[in-house]
């Protein structure tokens, strides 16, 4: 973990309530992984006091991104951060998703809800990079919740748009798309990052189906390091349920190991 107390802000990009800033940090950007995350000062005063972790969401050269929804006081103050600016962050954090070479000339799917398609952008770069096809399946509740959805097409990625009201592609659940898709043509491995019923049943699909899969868990955290139990998880250890730090022990799980509230014995 380092600590980059003047990241230089080189870029922002808005669409209502969703915001991408990239700034220059290169000592971190050399260690980032698709998956991890950064702990980010939003003030330059005392308050708020604690850090946001947000999922690193690019990496171009020596800078990196973070792309987040304005969701409470913390992230309305990072918002109005411009280029030129400075950000105080601490990372890499956590545990990320296998990019595994063993995916090269696979089928891989990469499943986004929300702001939760934030890490596999990054991610879908890294597995186009070995040689994986990607196909990213980005869900929301209207077409205002996909604004990445343009850039996804642009750069030529085969996507899935859905959203709940129909406003942008399918109308539906992303989970729904994602057990069609799936029918379709298994792929190798599943990517997921969302709110827990989504991925709560992306891994119940996934393992209908026996397809591995990993899922980002979000959460909120106190210090992003294992320190204060803030973020907490039952997860499977020797086939018991345990607790564990998200942070520190993910945020990444097999989707196999997360214990969901109903399956708690």
């Amino acid at each position: 973990m380092l600590k980059n107390p003047e990241a230089k802000i080189v870029g922002r990009e808005a669409w209502g309530d969703y915001v991408l800033l990239r700034f220059e940090a290169p000592t971190i950007s050399a260690l980032a992984r698709p998956g991890q995350f950064l702990m980010v000062r939003v003030a330059d005063g005392p308050y708020p006091l604690l850090r946001r972790p947000l999922g690193i969401h690019l990496r171009k050269d020596k800078a990196l991104g973070v792309f987040f929804k304005i969701a409470g006081e913390g992230t309305a103050l990072l918002a109005r951060k411009r280029p030129g600016e400075t950000l105080d962050v601490l990372g890499p954090l956590g545990n990320g998703f296998s990019v595994d070479p063993c995916l090269a000339g696979k089928a891989v799917f990469a499943v986004g809800g929300g702001r939760g398609i934030a890490p596999l952008y990054f991610l879908a770069w890294e597995l186009r990079a070995l040689g994986a096809a990607v196909k990213i399946l980005y869900g929301g509740r209207t077409k205002d919740d996909v604004p990445l959805a343009a850039r996804f097409r642009d750069e030529a990625f085969d996507q899935v748009l859905t959203t709940d009201d129909g406003s942008a592609g399918r109308e539906g659940f992303v989970t729904a798309a994602l057990e069609e898709e799936a029918g379709k043509a298994a792929p190798a491995m599943i990517f997921a990052c969302g709110p827990d019923p989504m991925l709560e049943a992306v891994g119940r699909i996934a393992a209908a189906r026996d397809i591995p899969a990993e899922l980002s868990l979000e959460s909120r955290m106190g210090c992003g390091f294992g320190a204060c139990w803030g973020c907490v998880q039952r997860v499977r250890v020797d086939g018991k349920p345990a607790w564990v730090k998200i942070c520190e022990d993910g945020p990444v799980f097999p989707a196999e190991a997360v214990v969901w509230d109903k399956d708690a014995r």
